[in-house]
């Protein structure tokens, strides 16, 4: 993985136990990696990913079952969702209504691209 230097890494890896869970790789109940494999995986200092842990956790997204590991808690993918949601809509909306002004697109361009990207096969 290579981290941006515009967010906390601690964070970017974090977004990776999202993307896992949003793409239900890991699901409820599910053990997750360990702190020390994530921090060789990711060559980073087992303290970056023991901050991870400690945000999910705080998050209610995973726990810990002392001497066995961290699994995804019962409402993680729930949590995930709208972390993510309130991301999207906070941080990332706002530089695409400000770019469709930009460009003259309205919403229904926006939808138009939306149905043709969206088609199933």
């Amino acid at each position: 993985m290579e981290f941006k230097d515009n967010q906390a890494i601690y964070l970017q890896i974090a977004n990776h136990f999202f993307e896992n869970i949003l793409q239900k790789k890991w699901n409820a109940g599910e053990k997750v990696p360990s702190i020390r494999e994530l921090a060789i995986q990711f060559e980073v200092n087992p303290n970056t990913t023991m901050r991870t842990f400690g945000y999910l956790q705080d998050k209610g997204i995973i726990f810990n079952k002392r001497g066995l590991g961290y699994y995804v808690t019962e409402d993680g993918y729930k949590k995930v969702v709208e972390i993510k949601a309130e991301h999207f809509i906070n941080e990332e909306l706002p530089a695409v209504f400000r770019n469709m002004k930009l460009l003259g697109l309205g919403l229904e361009d926006i939808q138009r691209f939306y149905e043709k990207n969206n088609k199933t096969k």
